[in-house]
């Protein structure tokens, strides 16, 4: 008779069910991608929502600043959650509450009342956060990078998936006579927030916060090796760095998100669910593109250690950077697309590079570093929020300034020296080098 295992895992088989750890992965992966279709569910409907609303360039702005600033806090209390109560605990808690706005935002009726619930509907984006934590207590240290950039990478596909959904969504309630064309972004945004709830329930019935059992079980020791936790991650530079260079990848692909088929139409002309159905090719970027930076970086990793994987990431950086720019000067839809394809590429694979060094920084704060890092994300996402409020630039604009932004950035991280420290994550690094 076997028995369960109940150690991580040493390899990823994504065709697999079998475990509490390849349960975990899928219902974690497909609960993010709900999570990234509920946040982002009105950025398609905005061309809809700026006519009936009667929105000024400058508030859509700020309504694009506000669907990533409550993400930033978010994420930061979210980290120390997963350290104390555990991921499960966690996500079951953000599903439940985050569900509430996006079912109510269509009562909005002003510029002021959407501003609002746009903004408390961004708690949703901590939900990476608690992702990125419990992949990282199911599997082993040689293949934790791949596994984090495929749980990462196909829940981000969420957030291409709704640019392409809820404006058939939309038009499929106006074509029933439910509501009509203008109102039908209202009945629209019903839809995610209920399967939200949905998904509270599934997590908390179906996953355990580690092989081992959930932290409730495992209290006392739990207690014991959390404590401090959050300062722990603060202390260290490579920290910052990471936060710095996830501000440079996942800042500028939900800001992509929020902006693209806005974009698309005001630049070249197309209809509103064209605009979705190519936004959503940089968002379908993620089904693979995430998961080979995250794959990458583990096979650097096992040659030359954290090392390489932090040479690797600047180089990324500074690859997406050069894409962002020739996007900017794209003058006609084809070639827009070309570059938005390439440097969606090495964006993605930046963010997955990202995560496959968070679980080295510090073993024993990997939640609180996994917060301050993805807050780093949303920190640069409304950063770069400003440029596209601005009345004197242009979106094309914007994404030539974003664009140096990251190339800049992408040159700080290749500088930064990320190394083995004998500390606690030399535990969970080594291993993984000497298999090489």
């Amino acid at each position: 008779m076997m028995t369960e295992n109940f150690n991580p895992l040493n390899k990823l088989n994504i065709f697999s069910t079998k475990g509490i750890q390849m349960r975990t992965f899928h219902i974690t992966w497909i609960t993010f991608f709900f999570c990234f279709f509920g946040w982002f569910g009105v950025a398609p409907l905005m061309p809809l929502i700026r006519e009936q609303l009667h929105l000024s360039k400058d508030q859509i702005g700020n309504i694009i600043i506000a669907s990533v600033s409550a993400t930033i806090v978010a994420r930061l209390i979210i980290g120390k959650l997963c350290d104390t109560l555990g991921p499960r605990l966690s996500y079951t808690i953000l599903l439940a509450v985050g569900a509430i706005p996006v079912m109510c935002i269509g009562l909005s009726n002003s510029y002021e009342s959407f501003l609002l619930f746009r903004f408390v509907i961004g708690i949703i984006g901590a939900s990476f956060v608690i992702t990125q934590f419990h992949t990282s207590m199911m599997f082993a240290p040689s293949v934790v990078g791949t596994a984090n950039a495929v749980t990462g990478g196909w829940g981000n596909l969420g957030g291409g998936v709704t640019n392409l959904v809820m404006p058939l969504i939309a038009a499929g309630f106006a074509g029933l006579g439910l509501v009509s064309h203008a109102d039908s972004w209202r009945l629209a945004m019903v839809v995610p927030g209920v399967i939200l709830l949905i998904m509270a329930v599934i997590y908390y019935k179906y996953t355990k916060d580690t092989p081992q059992g959930n932290f409730s079980d495992l209290h006392k020791t739990a207690k014991k090796e959390k404590k401090g936790t959050f300062l722990l991650a603060m202390k260290d530079y490579r920290t910052w760095i990471l936060a710095l260079a996830y501000a440079a990848c996942f800042g500028i692909e939900i800001t992509v998100d929020n902006v693209a088929a806005t974009f698309f139409m005001d630049r070249f002309g197309t209809t509103m669910i064209v605009a979705g159905a190519l936004a959503s090719i940089f968002g379908g970027m993620n089904i693979f593109a995430r998961a080979l930076g995250g794959y990458v970086s583990d096979k650097v990793g096992k040659s030359y250690g954290l090392k390489g994987k932090g040479l690797l990431l600047g180089g990324m950086l500074v690859l997406e950077g050069i894409g962002i720019t020739l996007f900017a000067q794209s003058q006609s839809l084809g070639m827009a697309i070309a570059c938005m394809l390439l440097f969606a590429l090495f964006l993605k694979m930046a963010n997955g590079s990202t995560y496959g060094i968070v679980p080295f920084i510090n073993k024993d704060a990997i939640g609180s570093v996994s917060g301050i890092v993805g807050a780093g994300g949303n920190l640069g996402a409304m950063l770069v929020g400003f440029l596209f409020k601005s009345a004197s630039l242009t979106y094309a604009d914007a994404f030539h300034y974003i664009g140096i932004g990251v190339l800049v950035i992408g040159i700080i991280v290749f500088i930064t020296k990320f190394h083995i420290r004998q500390t606690a994550e030399t535990n969970i690094l080594q291993p993984a080098l000497q298999e090489a």
